[in-house]
């Protein structure tokens, strides 16, 4: 039976995400979620099976809220195609200087199951980055954009690449330095027309 919308549910996955993403899945055990979800570990595994199911859950609540927050970031910024989409990269280095910022956790956690291929959780992570690079594909493609799902490619490798260097050194202007190659690629790939347009004005 589904228990989705179940509070205790929810609570252990809130108590997990903070968890999983501030010291990564092998460090915390299933104790320590239970213990941070105010609960006993037989409850626990009464919502999850096992700690890989915990782990899948996880990943799974964190994707349409990040899919949702780089759509907002997208469409409250202003300019053209090329700046919208820098706006995600520069709403990214924002995020990486809080202290507690600690990476993009689909990225994090792939790495540490680089050895089970087949884990629900990588499957999630990897559908995430899918949805990601089709909405991309689809607003480049209504924008008239003849390469759109190359072009869509190249900024989800721009943007896990940001992810990796800027956690190796801690320098989230690597992030906004992918986010003016992103806007680069995005200026050159649009129709000429579009940039006619854009340079006269309304």
């Amino acid at each position: 039976m589904a228990r989705s919308s179940d509070p205790t549910r929810a609570r252990i996955v809130a108590a997990a995400s903070k968890l999983f993403y501030a010291e990564g899945i092998r460090a915390v055990s299933v104790d320590a979620v239970a213990e941070t979800a105010g609960i006993t570990k037989k409850t626990l595994y009464y919502h999850f099976r096992s700690k890989d199911d915990l782990v899948a859950a996880y990943l799974a609540a964190r994707d349409q809220p990040n899919l949702a927050l780089f759509k907002r970031w997208f469409d409250e910024a202003g300019g053209a195609l090329p700046d919208k989409v820098a706006a995600i990269f520069s709403h990214l280095a924002e995020s990486a200087r809080h202290p507690k910022w600690r990476g993009c956790g689909f990225l994090r956690t792939t790495a540490e199951l680089a050895n089970l291929p087949g884990h629900p959780a990588i499957k999630i992570g990897a559908a995430h980055k899918k949805k990601f690079e089709a909405w991309l594909q689809a607003t480049f493609a209504e924008a008239g954009i003849a390469g759109a799902s190359e072009l869509a490619r190249q900024m989800l490798l721009l943007l896990d690449g940001a992810f990796a260097v800027v956690l190796l050194h801690r320098d989230a202007s690597y992030m906004e330095t992918a986010g003016e190659a992103a806007r680069a690629l995005v200026a050159a790939a649009l129709p000429r027309r579009t940039l006619s347009r854009r340079s006269r004005g309304p």
